[in-house]
């Protein structure tokens, strides 16, 4: 495996596959076996999911919601993915542990670095939801900033897309896929890799991510072992 510990981030929207919101079981249980894949080759795993299937903080504001309490909602939303996540990897057989940023103890534990490092290296996947317990911040900047504390190798940014793009490959037949590329050409470049802030806390710390196709089996186990899939940002 090219990483001992990863930070694995993925989308709320991808969890929903086609249905857009909600929770699709197949994608769920996809998720769950690639994952526990990792975790029996050796592999120390951290999660972030987003909220997007169903709230996005964002879009509440846009809908008249007060910003901080659609940010709280959004939050909560992470919460329900993380335990769904979490049952399907425990069904699955494979050690799994919810944690959140803000109290909520008959859910999951605090995040705490120094419990969730022995969890980790007790084969424990830690699930680390509710962002990161504040408004304004997204999941992106969770995923960041849990990467940078638990000292992760790379974090992993699970997408439907599989790597970074010259533009929207989705609209754009001609985008061009980057293979590798610094932070500094990300920027010069205006690339839609995370927001700013998540994507500055990387930078600066010096964590590298890896852009790559979730949603496509056996990706996952896939970009642990070839640095052709997906692509680097460092």
């Amino acid at each position: 495996m090219r990483f001992k510990r990863i930070l694995l981030k993925l989308s709320g929207e991808s969890l929903a596959s086609n249905n857009k919101q909600g929770i699709d079981e197949k994608r769920l249980m996809e998720y769950a076996s690639q994952i526990k894949e990792l975790a029996v080759a050796g592999v120390e795993i951290g999660i972030v999911i987003g909220g997007g299937n169903i709230f996005r903080g964002l879009s509440g504001e846009d809908r008249g919601f007060d910003r901080v309490k659609a940010d709280q909602m959004g939050m909560l939303a992470t919460i329900i993915n993380s335990l769904a996540l979490n049952s399907a990897l425990e069904s699955l057989g494979q050690k799994a542990k919810v944690f959140s940023a803000f109290k909520i103890e008959s859910i999951g534990e605090r995040f705490t670095k120094s419990i969730v490092m022995d969890a980790l290296k007790n084969s424990t996947v830690c699930i680390i939801s509710g962002g990161t317990g504040n408004p304004y911040f997204s999941t992106d900047s969770a995923s960041a900033l849990r990467a940078i504390e638990i000292e992760a190798d790379v974090l992993l940014k699970g997408t439907r897309v599989d790597g970074v793009y010259s533009d929207d490959p989705e609209n754009n037949p001609n985008a061009v896929k980057f293979n590798k590329i610094s932070f500094d050409e990300v920027y010069k470049k205006q690339l839609k890799v995370m927001d700013l802030t998540a994507f500055t806390l990387c930078k600066e710390n010096n964590m590298p991510i890896i852009v790559f196709d979730m949603d496509t089996k056996g990706n996952l186990l896939k970009v642990m072992k070839d640095n052709k899939c997906g692509s680097l940002i460092s």
